[in-house]
């Protein structure tokens, strides 16, 4: 039988990573042939602003994953960040259509779309994901789907992501550019949940801020489910400019400074109060889109930090301190052969669309299992906008 093997594309700001993934019998962690990257060109804060440029990027990425794991790539699926990317709320109801007062996919369907039609303010937007946050039958709340049940009047309340039809048309653009088809696109901080986070921390309801260059994803679960996400535009980079501002260096040496490699032991206090104020403009911003959506301090798995910038000292403590929760930094992921280690959890996104496209999310959520119902309708929107 021919081998399992999927590769994911993260277009991040700063870097372009491509992982190359084998599923492994027996095995829910497949195994790791490749973790490439190089550096992106042509984008800002996530979004693409030169296709060419974006192509050539991923095209060099690609192919020094090509020579690691010996194989061709031709099918990636994609990570999809970027400042426009973000979560609306729908709602609809229906009256249930049998006779006999019995639920059916029709009916379920019927309203959803419906919650989908009511959606404001998406006029120049694309839905990514649809994820029934729950259902109402005759007024009363109900666990999981409702088929089969009885009632007479169905509503939902549905989660939406989506991102302007620009942002996306135009990084379709740029991976097309590059020679490869796209199989699936995943919005990052989703992606990047499948391995960052567990079923339980899911279920009791946590915070996932993932950070880069120039942006922060954040995703909030509660029993199992993504019921928030948001992409800030603040990201490492921002640290790392405060850095040379602050302390009158050039950037190249400010981001060294920023990683520990260079030593400011008589600037000490001062690099804190730097790299301090503009987390605490991070953490105030996380905060924020917490008390929107009535989960300020109620999420009782936490923050759990991951991304390029996860590594800077102390962040674990500002977090604690700032939103009033537990927070946490990840830690390293072995892969299944128990050989490579990845180690810097900025590969989180590409490691998890590998693992979303093999299937194998470690127990499959039950977000997940919406994900790839809804997946098609929007594959065949891929597929018309693509020459």
């Amino acid at each position: 039988m021919p081998k399992a093997i999927v590769t994911g594309l993260d277009v991040g700001t700063s870097s372009i990573r491509v992982a190359v993934c084998e599923a492994v019998r027996g095995s829910k962690a497949p195994r790791v042939l490749a973790l490439t990257k190089s550096e992106s060109r042509g984008l800002r804060r996530g979004y693409i602003i030169n296709a060419e440029e974006a192509a050539q990027a991923i095209r060099s990425a690609i192919a020094e994953a090509e020579k690691v794991a010996q194989t061709r790539i031709k099918h990636v699926f994609l990570g999809l960040g970027g400042v426009t990317v973000e979560s609306k709320i729908g709602e609809g109801q229906v009256v249930v259509s049998r006779a006999d007062s019995e639920i059916t996919d029709n009916d379920i369907n019927r309203v959803i779309e419906l919650s989908e039609l009511n959606l404001t303010d998406n006029q120049n937007g694309r839905i990514i994901h649809i994820i029934p946050l729950y259902f109402k039958l005759d007024g009363k709340k109900i666990l999981g789907r409702p088929e089969g049940m009885r009632g007479s009047k169905l509503e939902v309340r549905t989660l939406f992501v989506t991102c302007l039809n620009q942002h996306l048309t135009n990084l379709l653009r740029a991976v097309e550019l590059a020679g490869l088809t796209v199989e699936d696109v995943v919005a990052s901080p989703i992606a990047a949940s499948f391995l960052a986070l567990s079923n339980q921390q899911k279920a009791a309801g946590v915070v996932l801020a993932n950070i880069g260059s120039q942006t922060t994803s954040i995703a909030v679960f509660e029993e199992g489910i993504p019921v928030s996400l948001s992409i800030l535009p603040i990201g490492s980079l921002d640290i790392t400019n405060d850095i040379a501002l602050g302390l009158r260096v050039p950037l190249d040496e400010a981001e060294r400074i920023k990683i520990g490699s260079e030593n400011v032991v008589t600037l000490k206090k001062k690099l804190d109060e730097i790299i301090e104020a503009r987390l605490s403009d991070m953490f105030e911003l996380i905060e924020g889109h917490l008390k929107k959506i009535g989960r300020s301090g109620l999420l009782p798995a936490g923050l759990v930090l991951s991304g390029g910038g996860a590594a800077l000292p102390n962040l674990d403590r500002l977090a604690k301190e700032e939103l009033k929760l537990p927070a946490r930094v990840l830690t390293p992921v072995i892969d299944a052969a128990g050989k490579t280690q990845i180690k810097d959890p900025a590969w989180l996104v590409a490691y998890g669309l590998c693992l979303f496209g093999l299937g194998a999310e470690l127990g499959e959520s039950v977000g997940t299992r919406l994900f790839r119902r809804t997946k098609g309708k929007f594959l065949q929107w891929l597929r018309e906008l693509l020459p």
